[in-house]
C-alpha cells in the first residue's frame, strides 16, 4: 500500500508536476521517484519506497527514446557512432541540467545526513532522480508520453548529435594538444566511485605532470575520461 500523502507534499509534488509539464494520475509514483535510500531507510516503514526501481525503468526508457530517435534520424551513423552519440546525449551532466532546471532538489526525500552533506545539490543524485522521473511518468502516461518528454528534454544535445559534437573523441584531441610538447603526456587516474553495482558512477581526474587540468563523471570509466578530457581541453588551450 503507498503511504498517504500530506497536503503539503501533495501541493509540493503539484508543483514540480507542473513544472515538468507533464499531469499525474498518481502522484504518488512522482512521490517515490524523488524518495532518496538514505530517507527509506530512516524512515523504517516499509511503505516508503525508494526511487531505485524507477530509476532502472527511466533508464530503459531514455535508452530505448534516444536509440529510437537516432535510428531513424541518422541512416548515415554505424552501429559504432550510434553508440558513441547516445552515450554523449544519456549522459549524467544532462540529466543534471534538467533537473536542476525544475529545482528537483528542492522536492528530494533526503536522510538527514545525506542531506546535511549537500545531496540535493549533488549531481549524481539529481540525475540519478530524474531517470526515477521519467520511470514514473511512464508508469502513469505510458511510454508515448514519456518518449516526447525525453526527446523535448534532450532536445540540445540531439542537436549536437545532428552538428557532429557528439561523436568527437575528447581523449585523443586532448593528447595531441599535450603532445605538441615533447616528453609531455596525460595521466587518467580514478579518484572516486558512487552507487549501486547496476548503476555504478566513476569520476576521473586528467593531469599532465602532475597538475590536474579536468575532472568528469560517467557511467563507465571510459565515459568518464571523455568528460575529464572534454573538461581539460579548454583549461589546458587557455594556460
Amino acid at each position: 500500500m503507498d503511504r498517504v500523502l500530506t497536503a503539503e507534499r501533495e501541493a509540493d509534488l503539484q508543483k514540480l508536476s507542473s513544472r515538468l509539464g507533464i499531469s499525474f494520475n498518481n502522484l504518488a509514483l512522482l512521490d517515490q521517484a524523488l524518495t532518496h535510500t538514505s530517507y527509506a531507510n530512516e524512515a523504517h516503514d516499509a511503505r516508503v519506497q525508494h526511487n531505485e526501481r524507477l530509476e532502472f525503468l527511466g533508464d530503459a526508457v531514455l535508452e530505448l527514446a534516444t536509440s529510437t530517435y537516432l535510428f531513424k534520424h541518422f541512416p548515415q551513423l554505424s552501429e559504432g557512432d550510434l553508440s558513441k552519440a547516445r552515450a554523449s546525449v544519456v549522459c549524467e551532466p544532462a540529466l543534471h541540467r534538467r533537473a536542476a532546471e525544475v529545482s528537483l532538489g528542492t522536492f528530494l526525500l533526503l536522510g538527514h545526513g545525506e542531506r546535511l552533506t549537500g545531496g540535493a545539490e549533488r549531481p549524481s543524485i539529481l540525475a540519478d532522480a530524474f531517470e526515477a522521473v521519467i520511470g514514473a511518468i511512464y508508469l502513469d502516461r505510458g511510454f508515448d508520453v514519456a518518449r516526447e518528454y525525453v526527446l523535448d528534454q534532450l532536445h540540445e544535445e540531439l542537436v549536437e548529435v545532428d552538428l557532429g559534437e557528439n561523436l568527437k573523441d575528447y581523449k585523443t584531441m586532448f593528447q595531441e594538444v599535450v603532445q605538441r610538447h615533447p616528453g609531455k603526456k596525460a595521466v587518467y587516474s580514478l579518484i572516486g566511485e558512487t552507487g549501486p553495482d547496476h548503476a555504478k558512477e566513476f569520476r576521473f581526474s586528467v593531469s599532465v605532470d602532475g597538475k590536474v587540468f579536468g575532472e568528469g563523471t560517467g557511467r563507465t570509466k571510459k565515459a568518464a575520461e571523455q568528460n575529464a578530457a572534454r573538461a581539460a581541453l579548454e583549461k589546458y588551450n587557455k594556460k
